[in-house]
């Protein structure tokens, strides 16, 4: 029997599956795609992240790592799937669980007595009860028997794109049980590759918590967004008004952008406002400022566009943040995709991908940084990845420039 069954294998769900087959554990991976698994089980990685393909590589050649369409028994099951949001016709999100629901009924065959079952994805408050409901309603109707002692926990991970490898072993861990045994046997677990200390609470903290590290992070930049807003609308240099007040010791700005992506930061915080959105009044606003960001780039690109006879727009970077090929929720598709809707010849620049993403197929066109600057008269900076470093305002002279990262000088 598998030591794991860890159900999703993207960003997360890859990594951490990886790790633990590292160290020993025999771990089963499991992902809707045939194409994912086949990838898999071939040593090799279907996302961008430094070092995952040798992890990845080492995992499978151990044979402690495969994958497969489907779950089996195992000792302990993590659920790392998407947790998106549904945009209601009044405009509020609301969670969609449905992911989690399917994978967790899927486990219905396959549990047994004093199974460990952990739900890693980011998700509103009080999920973790419902994996368990869930899950007895699926014996039920199958009408199969309740395994004795299964122990539920929610273990939220904290790491970033581009550091994941480091920032799973290094970073601070919470492990939230519906029961104290269950928070326990959790961080047992997570101590195989973990480093840092892990600490013990609920399961409704421990949602609480990952909702709350991302929605701090969210009005923060919020704060910085509006300020980029205001400075528009005054005629005042953003970055140089940033620089200065930074410099007093207990200020620190963060520094604007075209918007707020990403699977975290960009969805996080409606989990919150959903649950309870009479009080999450500035979380609420701070979403909205950051929503509303990219449309205000739109229109600065727009109005710079309409003083050009023949306007060619190029597009530098569509991942959600810097040197990443995640392209979740990000500003700058939306951004590009809004361009080339608007009839503008739009050349799109990002070089940790291969092909546009659905939304800009047909309506962009893929190019490399030295032919979209050759070719365009309207340039667009939208993720400050290394590879635009070089850019500067002296080479695009008679051309003009929204930077919405301040990086061209």
């Amino acid at each position: 029997m598998n030591d794991l069954c860890v159900l999703g294998l993207g960003y997360i769900g890859l990594p951490t599956a990886s790790i633990f087959a590292t160290k020993g554990k025999r771990v089963l991976g499991v992902d809707v795609s045939p194409a994912v698994v086949e990838t898999i089980n071939g040593g090799k990685i279907h996302i961008q992240e430094p070092d995952l393909d040798v992890l990845v590589r080492a995992a499978v050649q151990s044979g402690n790592l495969r994958a497969a369409t489907a779950p089996a028994p195992a000792a302990v099951f993590i659920l790392a799937v998407p947790t998106p949001f549904n945009v209601q016709p009044d405009g509020s999100r609301l969670p969609d669980l449905s992911y989690v629901e399917a994978a967790t009924r899927s486990l219905a065959p396959h549990v047994r007595a004093g199974n460990l079952i952990i739900l890693e994805s980011t998700s509103p408050v009080g999920t973790t009860e419902k994996v368990k409901a869930w899950l007895e309603a699926e014996l039920r109707q199958r009408g199969l028997a309740l395994p004795a002692d299964i122990l539920y926990a929610h273990c939220p991970e904290r790491i970033l794109p581009g550091q994941m490898l480091k920032e799973l072993v290094s970073n601070d861990r919470i492990a939230g049980g519906l029961t104290p045994a269950a928070a326990a046997r959790a961080k047992a677990l997570y101590e195989t590759f973990c480093t840092a200390q892990i600490f013990l609470t609920d399961a409704r903290t421990a949602e609480m918590a990952k909702l709350t590290e991302n929605a701090f992070r969210d009005v923060n930049i919020a704060f910085a967004n509006e300020l980029s807003l205001i400075c528009d609308r005054l005629q005042i240099d953003v970055w140089e008004l940033i620089r200065l007040a930074n410099r007093h010791p207990r200020v620190k700005i963060l520094q604007p952008g075209p918007g707020v992506g990403g699977h975290c930061i960009a969805v996080d915080p409606w989990f919150i406002v959903a649950a309870a959105p009479a009080e999450a009044r500035l979380l609420r606003t701070a979403r909205e400022v950051n929503d509303h960001k990219p449309h205000h780039v739109v229109a600065q690109v727009r109005a710079a566009a309409a003083r050009q006879a023949q306007p060619v727009v190029a597009c530098l970077g569509l991942a959600f943040k810097a040197n990443v090929d995640d392209l979740r929720e990000s500003p700058a598709v939306e951004i590009t995709a809004a361009l080339a809707g608007a009839g503008l010849p739009v050349l799109a620049v990002e070089p940790h991908v291969r092909a546009l993403p659905p939304s800009l197929a047909g309506k962009a066109q893929l190019v490399t940084l030295e032919e979209a600057v050759a070719a365009a008269n309207v340039i667009v900076l939208l993720v400050d990845h290394r590879a635009f470093g070089s850019l500067t305002l002296a080479a695009l002279a008679g051309k003009a420039v929204i930077d919405t990262r301040g990086q061209i000088h």
